[in-house]
């Protein structure tokens, strides 16, 4: 990049455009939007579009930039991408800014590259911290339950990402309400609070409204709802069918055949 591309953020971003809300009952605020980099940040999306994506969300008072380690495609290149952009546009903010990552889902061939190992989070989130040219990232989740490992190994591994300085805080993503309490209450022993849940939610899917927003409410924990616009479909993008460049079109975490003709 040359002179001429140097960032300059937006001297107003913090005048109260974008609403911050406390998390949980941590000292930690977030924005009421949050930035996340499951689509659009793979090789197969443009570095300058990227780039300008994460521009306008900072510029508009978004300072959480939500990653998991096989956010692609291909699996990684998310963090590599954010990695780079962090390092050109917003080296001199790092203290600005929430950055989260997960570890989860399956990531690496054979029996350590996925779920709720200990081996495994903890070797995910070097990988990350290295893809993402970080010492340490705010919030590291735990992406998914995981029933074949005991949950306090799977604490375990989020409360050593803390002690060891690698993460902040910690959260998990798409955990039942029970499941949920019984995770707080075992970091909680370990001297680490769970700051944040992060499951699904939108108009078309409020299956959190049903005990887990109570549960998390009683237990002080944060909740911050991924996919809210359902992947597009409570946009106008698919009113006229569904567009040859939609993500229904080409990738399968949105299956056309949820779409109404």
């Amino acid at each position: 990049m040359g002179l001429l591309d140097t960032y300059l953020p937006d001297p107003d971003r913090y005048d109260g455009r974008m609403p911050q809300r406390r998390c949980g009952v941590s000292g930690i605020s977030l924005p009421a939007v949050s930035l996340g980099f499951w689509h659009n940040f793979g090789d197969d999306t443009p570095l300058s579009r990227q780039r300008a994506i994460m521009r306008a969300a900072f510029d508009a008072g978004v300072t959480h930039f939500d990653l998991a380690n096989n956010y692609g495609p291909p699996y990684g290149s998310a963090e590599i991408n954010v990695g780079r952009i962090l390092r050109e546009d917003f080296h001199t903010l790092r203290d600005e800014l929430i950055i989260s990552t997960k570890a989860g889902w399956d990531m690496w061939p054979g029996p350590y590259g996925f779920l709720g190992s200990r081996k495994y989070l903890l070797a995910s989130l070097d990988q990350s911290l290295e893809r993402l040219g970080l010492d340490y990232v705010d919030i590291f989740y735990s992406h998914r339950a995981d029933p074949q490992t005991p949950l306090a190994e799977t604490m375990g591994a989020l409360a050593s990402a803390v002690h060891q300085g690698k993460a902040l805080y910690v959260g998990i993503s798409s955990y039942s309400p029970s499941r949920t309490r019984r995770a707080a209450q075992i970091l909680a022993d370990m001297g680490v609070p769970l700051l944040i849940h992060q499951p699904s939610y939108s108009m078309l899917n409020r299956w959190i409204e049903e005990d887990l927003l109570d549960t998390l409410d009683d237990l002080g924990v944060g909740c911050i709802g991924f996919s809210p616009l359902a992947q597009g479909m409570l946009t106008d993008r698919y009113v006229d069918g569904i567009p040859e460049d939609s993500r229904a079109a080409r990738d399968a975490s949105l299956n056309p055949d949820w779409l109404t003709p």
